[in-house]
């Protein structure tokens, strides 16, 4: 049995390996050419062992199994250095990656002919084709129309580049330079990883490395299996919820979820009572590593001593995904608006986790995307705006507000003002949008668009408008979203939540707001000058404190008489609640 490696030792290559990788993302956020990777930081990277195990990732629990399909087509033993695989084919990599618009670059790592690691760099690309600019919309029926499909491909042999695949790839996006720039961009990025890795190999040696990978992954696994111990008695648990609909006339749509713990302790995550796949493109094709992923990423707790990796699905012991359900749509199912599914699916799980009395945060909306297309002086143009939301409370804090998907941002008024032909009327917080509770739920924007473009369609993506994120432990659900074109006038129109073919000219104002989250704990336990304070940061108004926590405020000053009589009758709570208090939820 080989010693333990040194912990000093082990740190110190932990902490060259996050360089390393914060050097790649640094180097693709500075030089990617689309807005969704350089400013909303759509882009993920990681690092993986000589086998292919992910060793260290992104804090994003969306990562699945991204070496496998590169191994299926390309042995890792026939690899040379200098080699560069790519693929976006959600359904040939087993939801590896999980709609089109994503690009995955992977790369050996090299040490004296051994191979000793892989990289990996991941980007969501602006448009690669399909039905409608940006590759995205409510309106398709299957994943051709989403835009080109890459299968797993050497794309560097040795050094040498397949530019003829490149420049089909180009050839299918309605902004071919954005594309290339994106794709140089993302090369680079694992190239430098490469480089970097090869030379903390070169420093430290290969077999010593490798042993720090094993630590790194026998110790992420140890601690998510530890939490899962404690946090899952043995027996069965349930939950369940559901996204509204698909954009076709159809839904709800439950996500069915039991993890049960056996007597000989054994973790299997059961996903088979899950709705049928939709119609419209809000299937996750989800890869049985995610939920172990997502799992690994919450008992971790953002401790910066521990990494993201590959041992949080290996504590599972089963994951059960039925063929032909929500989580795995048979090809060829729509993927491309994923991303509201595979939120609640998020949400699911922090209500796994609360009904065998774990601690996790009330539910949280999911983030909104719109696409405006269209023409301004005679030039077509795209705009994808992804808006922040609220997430859920938790059980000793408020819930984070404005939130778009862990650390990607929200996009700033002077870098759409100055890249669009938009002005920004109106950018801030949503009041009232965040679930009552002792703790907040974290509320969302309001942005409020003036059009300059002589003829934009809009793409409209909200979700958890029929179905609000729930409170949780007393707290009540949190406040919905919702789209509308020049409100307030006689030419007032609300969007449905999701839709596309939206007509919008010169002067059209379009309102969005967002989703809150849920909150936790009963209302009336949040100290009284705690909700007047909330009043006046403008996350909660002076109506609403009244009416869902008992406070009064008058003229910005707290009536502690008043609140006292109103909180003298204690509304009774049960243990979650969506607009009403309910036992369960689904």
């Amino acid at each position: 049995m080989e010693d333990a490696i040194d912990p000093i030792k082990l740190e110190i290559i932990r902490g060259a390996i996050r360089a390393a990788q914060a050097e790649m993302d640094a180097l693709l956020e500075r030089t990617a050419i689309s807005a969704f990777i350089r400013e909303k930081k759509d882009f993920y990277t990681a690092l993986f062992d000589a086998d292919g195990v992910m060793v260290v990732g992104s804090m994003v629990p969306i990562f699945g199994d991204i070496t496998g399909p590169v191994f299926a087509r390309f042995p890792p033993d026939t690899m040379q250095p200098g080699d560069l695989y790519w693929y976006n084919d959600c359904y040939a990599s087993r939801g590896a990656v999980s709609h089109s618009n994503d690009q995955v670059f992977l790369a050996p790592v090299f040490h004296q002919g051994r191979r000793a690691a892989f990289v990996m760099g991941w980007a969501h690309f602006s448009d690669i084709g399909g039905l409608r600019p940006g590759s995205i919309s409510s309106d398709t029926t299957d994943i051709f129309q989403e835009g080109i499909i890459i299968p797993p491909t050497r794309l560097i042999s040795a050094g040498s580049t397949n530019e003829a695949a490149l420049e089909i790839f180009y050839r299918n996006s309605r902004y071919p330079e954005t594309c290339r720039g994106d794709t140089r961009a993302l090369m680079a990025s694992v190239e430098l990883g490469v480089r970097r890795t090869a030379e903390i190999v070169a420093r430290f040696g290969p077999d010593t490395v490798a042993q720090a990978f094993r630590a790194l992954f026998d110790r992420t696994r140890a601690l998510v299996r530890a939490r899962l111990r404690e946090t899952f008695p043995p027996g069965t648990h349930r939950f369940a919820d559901a996204i509204d609909s698909d954009g076709h006339g159809n839904g709800p749509f439950f996500i069915r979820l039991a993890l049960t713990r056996t007597d000989d302790d054994r973790f299997i995550l059961d996903t088979t009572a899950t709705d049928d796949q939709a119609p419209g493109p809000v299937n996750f094709l989800m890869n049985p590593d995610v939920p172990g992923m997502a799992l690994g990423l919450f008992f971790l707790g953002g401790d910066a001593a521990q990494v993201c990796n590959a041992g949080g699905p290996r504590a599972l012991d089963e994951v059960r995904i039925r063929e032909g359900s929500l989580l795995w749509p048979r090809f060829p199912a729509p993927l491309g608006l994923r991303g509201m599914t595979m939120m609640r699916f998020l949400a699911v799980l922090n209500g796994l986790v609360n009904v065998a009395g774990g601690k996790a945060p009330a539910a949280h909306s999911a983030y909104v995307v719109i696409l405006l297309r269209g023409t301004a002086e005679g030039k077509p143009f795209l705009m994808s705006d992804g808006l922040g939301v609220g997430y859920g409370a938790r059980p000793n804090a408020d819930g984070i507000d404005a939130v778009y998907f862990v650390a990607q941002e929200n996009y700033p008024v002077e870098f759409l003002e100055l890249g669009y032909p938009v002005r920004l009327l109106r950018y801030g917080i949503h009041r009232d949008s965040g679930g009552a509770g002792r703790f907040r739920g974290g509320c969302g924007v309001v942005r409020e668009y003036e059009v300059l473009a002589e003829h934009a369609v809009l793409s409209m993506r909200i979700d958890s408008v029929v179905n609000p994120p729930w409170g949780v432990a007393g707290g009540r659900s949190g406040g919905t979203g919702r789209a509308v074109v020049n409100p307030g006038t006689p030419d007032e129109r609300v969007l449905a939540p999701l839709s596309d073919g939206t007509v919008l000219r010169r002067g059209d104002i379009l309102l969005i707001e967002t989703g809150g989250g849920g909150g936790h704990g009963h209302p009336f336990d949040r100290p009284a000058e705690q909700v007047a304070q909330d009043i006046r940061d403008g996350f909660v108004s002076v109506e609403a404190a009244r009416r869902e926590y008992g406070v009064v405020v008058r003229d910005g000053v707290l009536d502690a008489a008043a609140t006292d009589a109103l909180r003298s009758t204690r509304p009774e709570a049960r243990a979650f609640h969506r607009r009403e208090y309910v036992d369960a939820i689904g």
